[in-house]
Formats: C-alpha cells, sequence, structure tokens
C-alpha cells in the first residue's frame, strides 16, 4: 500500500542530517488503528520507547493510537506544541518527548476511569445485598425464649433432668433439660433447643417419649428464599416407605410450611419451618406412646396448634 508524499525506504538506515542529531527513524507504516511501527529504529512499548530509544516519535504503542483515540505523528511530522523532524526547532526529541508525556497521561486517566468503573460496579468490595433479618437477634440459649406454655397447657411438661424416658421417674444419665446450644459465624448465626416432655397425668406404669426440637438461623450472607420451600416440599416428594403431607401456613412470617407424618395411633411427627426475611426457624414434634398407656397422644391437628402458637410467642422474643 502506498503513502502520498515523499517516502523513505523502510528498510535502509536513516542518514543523520548533522552529527549532532541522534537519526531521524522511517516513517511508520500505516496500520488499521493508526500508524504502524517502523520497521527500523526503536521500537515504542504500551506506555513510551522501548528501550534503546533515541527519542524517536512514537504513537500509542504496538500499533494502537495514544490516549485521546488520536494517532500520534511520527518523525518528521509536525505535532502540537513543536516541530518535528530534525530542523533544529523543536527536534526529534523534544516533540517525542512531549507525546511520550501525552500517553503517560492518558493512560494514568484511563486507568483510573477504569478504577472507578470498578468501584462503582463493586468488584473491590462486597456487593452482596445487606441482610434483611427483620430484627432477630442472636442469644446464645435458644431455650430460654421458647414458649413452652401452649405444651404446657395441654398437659406436657418439661420432663425434670436425669430421670428416665419412661414416665416412673426412675434415676437417668443425669443429662440437662432442656438442652440448648448456639454459635456465631461469618456467615450465619445458628441456635439451637431441644426438650423432653411427659404427660402429667400419665400412669406410673406408661410408657410415653415426647421431644421437641427447636432450631433458628439468622442468615448474613446468602438469602435463604430461593431455597426454603423446596427444602420442606422434598419431604413429600421423596420416594420412602413412610409419607408425608406438606401444607403451607398462612400468617407467620413471611412463608411456613407445616410437614405432617402419623405412622399409627400411638406415634406423631410433625415439623413447622417458618422464614421471616432471612431468618429461618423450625420447631418439631416427635412423640411416641406404647398402646397400652392409659393416655392419648394428640392428634396431628392439636399439636399443629400447639406448634404455632409457640413459634409465633418464640419468634417475638427472639426480636425483642
Amino acid at each position: 500500500m502506498s503513502i502520498p508524499g515523499d517516502q523513505h525506504n523502510p528498510y535502509a538506515q536513516p542518514q543523520p542530517s548533522a552529527p549532532s542529531q541522534p537519526p531521524s527513524p522511517p516513517l511508520p507504516q500505516p496500520g488499521p488503528y493508526g500508524p504502524g511501527v517502523p520497521q527500523q529504529g526503536p521500537v515504542p512499548g504500551p506506555y513510551g520507547p522501548g528501550p534503546g530509544a533515541g527519542g524517536g516519535g512514537g504513537g500509542g504503542g504496538y500499533g494502537y493510537p495514544a490516549a485521546g483515540g488520536q494517532p500520534q505523528p511520527g518523525a518528521g511530522q509536525a505535532g502540537p506544541g513543536g516541530a518535528g523532524g530534525t530542523d533544529g526547532s523543536g527536534g526529534v526529541g523534544g516533540g517525542s518527548t512531549q507525546h511520550w508525556l501525552w500517553a503517560l497521561g492518558g493512560a494514568v486517566a484511563a486507568s483510573a476511569m477504569g478504577g472507578a468503573i470498578l468501584f462503582a460496579v463493586g468488584a473491590f468490595g462486597d456487593a452482596r445485598p445487606a441482610p434483611e433479618l427483620a430484627g432477630y437477634s442472636y442469644t446464645s440459649n435458644l431455650c430460654n425464649r421458647t414458649s413452652f406454655a401452649p405444651f404446657d397447657s395441654a398437659n406436657y411438661k418439661i420432663k425434670p433432668a436425669g430421670s428416665s424416658s419412661s414416665s416412673s421417674g426412675s434415676s437417668g444419665s443425669g443429662a440437662q433439660n432442656p438442652q440448648f446450644s448456639g454459635v456465631q459465624q461469618g456467615a450465619m448465626d445458628s441456635m439451637w433447643c431441644n426438650a423432653e416432655l411427659k404427660p402429667s397425668n400419665a400412669g406410673s406404669d406408661d410408657y410415653s417419649s415426647t421431644w421437641i426440637y427447636s432450631s433458628a438461623t439468622l442468615h448474613k450472607k446468602a438469602d435463604p428464599t430461593a431455597e426454603f420451600a423446596d427444602s420442606y416440599r422434598a419431604y413429600e416428594r421423596q420416594r420412602s416407605s413412610i409419607s408425608y403431607k406438606v401444607t403451607p401456613v398462612p400468617g407467620i412470617g413471611d412463608e411456613a410450611y407445616l410437614v405432617s407424618r402419623s405412622d399409627d395411633s400411638s406415634g406423631s411427627y410433625v415439623i413447622l419451618g417458618i422464614r421471616d426475611g432471612w431468618a429461618t426457624y423450625q420447631l418439631t414434634w416427635s412423640s411416641y406412646t406404647s398402646r397400652s398407656s392409659s393416655t392419648k397422644p394428640p392428634t396431628t391437628e392439636q399439636v399443629t396448634g400447639m406448634l404455632r402458637t409457640s413459634a409465633m410467642e418464640t419468634l417475638r422474643r427472639l426480636r425483642g
């Protein structure tokens, strides 16, 4: 491709105009983004002339324009602030030095703009939304905030610590009842409370085992909304010999689900799961009563009422 005007031989060594002046490199060959890299002389790098450069003209480096999108003039071309070529008015060194400074300033400006954009989109910070904990707070003893009043009203009392699982009141292992634990971590705060109950009107020979399991989680990094419903729907969709029923429970938190299973007339298993913002709470009833017992276990509907009342009061206390 020809270039109008006076051309240099790209493969010939340039002749100096005076012994005191550095050699003038040939004109750069045109490229798709402006003047290309000269065939001879110093090859400019992305931030200015490469090693051994004698101050020859340069563009944006590697055939690309300098900052501002305009190709910089090469050797023998006049540029802003001084004459090009080797006529001594601006000198090769003076013009190319200004070009190098302009290119460097443009690179710094572009880097600053790029950094500002990265900060704006959160590339250097935490772009996750703030957790919506709906006013709930962590406690190391969830049992102190759990409402046992509904179970007590149904004649289910907290079994004294150290008693066995039977209603006879014989001495057991001495384990604490109720039992609680909790832990605070970067992604979530977790709390648990387990309590063994016994029917207050059971006879000395009656056998029953009733437990209340509760847990509360404050999700501080990930929103549990997308997975919450599926975690309970999985009970009724699993392939198992035990069948479960899952029903939505309106009026508690943002969403709530009841999981129920009734093996026979002697036992029941009911779960109430609640999500309120990024806080989740689960209360589980697990009970077995011997067929020879003089007391009858509560129905699933009765257990559901107890769980609902207890959960609403417990959540109110956790917000307090």
